[in-house]
């Protein structure tokens, strides 16, 4: 969340900022709430107060043998009043954080304005598309045979999932196999297994909630446990409340776990195929570090995700969103994008997140400097390294030949115990 001392002191600065994203910050709200908080406050601090000085005397009385009957009257009154003083300010409390939890992170002075995808901007580019010396086909189309089965997966659960088999499924788990190997020997991440269940706690602290709970699928037993949505949330939360000392940082955390997302307001968008599935794989990298050194640290995020691509040698391009394409928590975000011949299109692998404090501060994780009374709040980031599945869809469109195979890159055949292609007209069990 944002600090409430700056929207306290710059209030149009933050409705100036925050319109970027679409988002309107009712600063006559917050103050209204603030003072309302602030004085309530102040009043259960000054009947504390007096309640502590009349005790005081009533003590001081009885020692003397003196009566203090007026004094315990008065007293009675006071703890009324501070009982319902304190009830007052839970109340206005509760509508504070609240509405702190709604209000979104500041977007970086450089994120352009803009309203939709359409005008992110591209930043660079990678690799040189293949030409085909035949139609290219989509992933779906070319995996008809059945390695791709949709039917039976909406059989099993419903629209938006997938069976894998055979050799697709392996070419599927020697992906994850490979980015993880290359993120932890090559780009120095430590790798991490976590909980695919998470709590409100943990969804909250990286503000999934309360803003996205439509997208999250939700537990019935127990009520507030949830499927994660993306290994950003269990493995940020590994460092909620704590205090770290700074010798700790940076901390980089690899993870791969399933995601599920419900993606409530995305109905009819991009479902042909694995293209936006309920359920899918994902590594994800989560940064910890220095404020001072986060963009730094964003740039590492962005260019460990990109080797994976150059390994694999799929063409792609990185854009920076605007702010209307801007996540919640984000305040600056560099989407990377892979080639897919079969679509003609650039699509979504990789988005690498700066958060600066706003998550630490939801988390309540702080870190120590050496020789330091004061705690500091830590920066936040975290990247896709890749999305499994888009990553396999990379590869079955960029790589498939004349002879309806798909080509296995090199970096992957070790993988696959040296298998050279997938020939598609027959599916392997």
């Amino acid at each position: 969340m944002l600090d409430a001392k700056l929207l306290r002191k710059s209030p149009d600065m933050v409705h100036e900022r925050l319109a970027i994203k679409g988002y309107k910050f009712d600063i006559e709200k917050f103050s209204r709430i603030d003072s309302e908080r602030r004085l309530s406050l102040q009043e259960v601090e000054r009947l504390q107060e007096e309640r502590n000085t009349v005790s005081k005397s009533i003590g001081s009385k009885k020692k003397k043998n003196e009566d203090a009957e007026e004094l315990l009257a008065r007293m009675g009154n006071l703890n009324k009043s501070l009982s319902l003083e304190k009830s007052k300010y839970s109340s206005i409390d509760a509508a504070y954080q609240e509405l702190l939890l709604e209000i979104p992170n500041l977007p970086a002075q450089e994120v352009p304005k803009g309203s939709s995808e359409n005008e992110n901007i591209e930043l660079s580019r990678w690799g040189k598309p293949r030409e085909f010396e035949f139609e290219a086909k989509d992933h779906v189309d070319l995996t008809n045979s059945g390695y791709l089965d949709f039917e039976t997966a909406s059989k099993i659960t419903g629209s938006r999932f997938v069976v894998m088999h055979g050799a697709i499924a392996r070419l599927h788990r020697a992906l994850a196999q490979f980015m993880l190997d290359v993120h932890i020997a090559e780009n120095g991440f430590s790798e991490v297994y976590v909980p695919y269940l998470v709590n409100r706690e943990s969804l909250v602290a990286t503000g999934q909630l309360p803003k996205f709970e439509k997208d999250q699928f939700r537990l019935t037993d127990p009520e507030d446990w949830y499927l994660t949505p993306t290994a950003e949330v269990p493995v940020t939360n590994i460092y909620r409340d704590r205090i770290l000392e700074e010798s700790d940082l940076p901390i980089r955390h690899v993870s791969h776990t399933p995601c599920f997302r419900s993606e409530a307001g995305s109905y009819g968008k991009d479902t042909r195929g694995m293209i936006r599935q309920h359920q899918f794989e994902k590594i994800e990298l989560v940064m910890l570090t220095q404020p001072e050194k986060s963009w730094e640290a964003l740039d590492e995020l962005v260019n460990s995700a990109s080797s994976i691509l150059k390994k694999l040698d799929l063409p792609f391009r990185s854009v920076m969103l605007c702010g209307g394409d801007l996540g919640f928590s984000s305040a600056k975000t560099i989407d990377l994008e892979v080639w897919l011949p079969g679509q003609g299109v650039f699509r979504e692998i990789s988005s690498c997140s700066n958060f600066l404090d706003f998550q630490s501060r939801r988390l309540h994780t702080r870190y120590k400097a050496k020789n330091e009374k004061k705690t500091s709040l830590p920066h936040t980031l975290n990247g896709s390294g890749l999305a499994v599945g888009r990553a396999l869809v990379a590869v079955i469109e960029n790589y498939q030949d004349s002879s309806n195979n798909i080509v296995i890159p090199d970096c992957l055949r070790s993988y696959m115990d040296g298998q050279n292609y997938i020939d598609l007209d027959v599916r392997g069990t």
